[in-house]
């Protein structure tokens, strides 16, 4: 997995002059559209990329971007990849390994998820504090200290300070966020 890693890195780094992004951006469905807000630096598809998977989902674009957003540098998926796709816990943590090993301090994931809650309506804003995983985790196989560690601590998933900030900016632009 390590020599993945950097193989991928390599290749990413050679294609990109070794831009360093601070934060990665997984666009899940629905906000693809958010690569318009990036003063992009550079483009890969995930199809010549070494080791990276494609997604099969059609409204996926299937692209890393590289770029400044609101004076960040990022790296951003437009497109990500699913267990329905038939893809491995450890292919669908790939990118996000890379982007690590890449530099990135910070991660926000986005995605189009049902609702049971009533008072939610389609297209409201959700953000997560905590999850239960009912899939198979991306943990499981021989362990390697590089990767991080073995059992890391859940007690914080997500951080409260995005958390509370999202929020807080939500709220000064009037959008709706639960």
């Amino acid at each position: 997995m390590i020599s993945k890693i950097q193989n991928t890195v390599q290749f990413i780094e050679s294609q990109t002059g070794k831009f360093t992004p601070e934060w990665g951006i997984i666009l899940g469905t629905g906000l693809g559209k958010l690569v318009n807000e990036i003063e992009i630096a550079h483009i890969l598809k995930y199809k010549d990329i070494p080791d990276f998977p494609v997604s099969t989902v059609e409204s996926h674009r299937g692209r890393l971007i590289f770029g400044r957003l609101a004076g960040y540098k990022v790296v951003a998926m437009q497109g990500r990849f699913h267990y329905y796709e038939g893809y491995t816990m450890q292919q669908i943590t790939f990118p996000v390994r890379v982007m690590k090993a890449m530099g990135i301090k910070r991660l926000v994931l986005s995605n189009a998820s049902g609702g049971v809650n009533p008072a939610y309506e389609v297209g409201d804003l959700m953000i997560i504090n905590d999850h239960i995983n009912l899939l198979p985790n991306p943990l499981i196989g021989p362990n390697n200290n590089l990767l991080g560690p073995r059992f890391p601590d859940m007690s914080e998933p997500y951080n409260r300070r995005m958390i509370a900030a999202a929020a807080e900016i939500a709220d000064r632009r009037g959008i709706r966020c639960h």
